[in-house]
């Protein structure tokens, strides 16, 4: 039980990777990059094929619609909540609600919402024999210092409150993960502890934006 990623080079636009959970059940895309080619689906159908397509937050639906088609027609899974950020109405998009749904044998999505009001991660419990782990796009934005930080606006440097970030904490706190992949290869990763070095990170967001660290 492995991942995969896919990428864009040279970068292109912010330089999103998308991730391929490749599960004993069926393999999961974990958010989309815009490049789609003849080749990458080639590939994906040697390694078994896609099963479904999940997304973090609109700003990676990008051609999520071509990658579905591409792959089968697949379902794409997104949050609801940003039912109003589709551009592109297809019957493979399929909205879900609440704070988590199960999309297959140990694999959960979790809403934790954050820069969208729907923004989601993809939490694999058997990855790794067990070592469990969090698929965060920049909902979790990984930093250099191992540590992940939360915006509502990236382009504009505008933080969360600490409200929404304690929020996103006691929604995750059930979901056991030792690594946490983000959405940019060479600064986007977690390979050991993740569960700590949220919950540490958490408690330095807050303490730094309410004034009381």
């Amino acid at each position: 039980m492995a991942v995969a990623t896919i990428e864009t080079a040279p970068a292109f636009g912010i330089g999103q990777r998308a991730i391929l959970a490749r599960t004993p059940t069926g393999n999961v895309l974990w958010d989309c990059i815009a490049l789609i080619d003849d080749a990458t689906v080639d590939l994906l159908q040697g390694l078994g094929g896609v099963t479904a397509i999940a997304i973090s937050h609109p700003h990676y639906y990008t051609t999520m619609v071509e990658w579905s088609r591409a792959l089968g027609g697949v379902p794409i899974h997104l949050h609801a909540d940003d039912r109003q950020w589709v551009m592109r109405a297809d019957p493979a998009v399929q909205f879900w609600e609440g704070d988590t749904k199960s999309i297959g044998p140990a694999l959960t999505l979790v809403r934790l919402g954050g820069h969208f009001d729907g923004g989601t991660v993809l939490h694999w419990a058997d990855w790794s024999d067990g070592r469990g782990v969090a698929l965060s796009g920049d909902i979790l934005q990984v930093v250099p210092s191992g540590y992940v930080s939360f915006m509502w606006s990236y382009p504009n440097l505008i933080p969360l409150s600490a409200a929404k970030v304690q929020r996103i904490a006691e929604v995750l706190e059930p979901f056991a993960f030792d690594a946490v992949y983000g959405a940019f290869s060479g600064r986007g990763q977690i390979d050991a502890n993740g569960n700590q070095m949220v919950a540490a990170s958490v408690t330095r967001y807050i303490a730094r934006i309410t004034g009381a660290g």
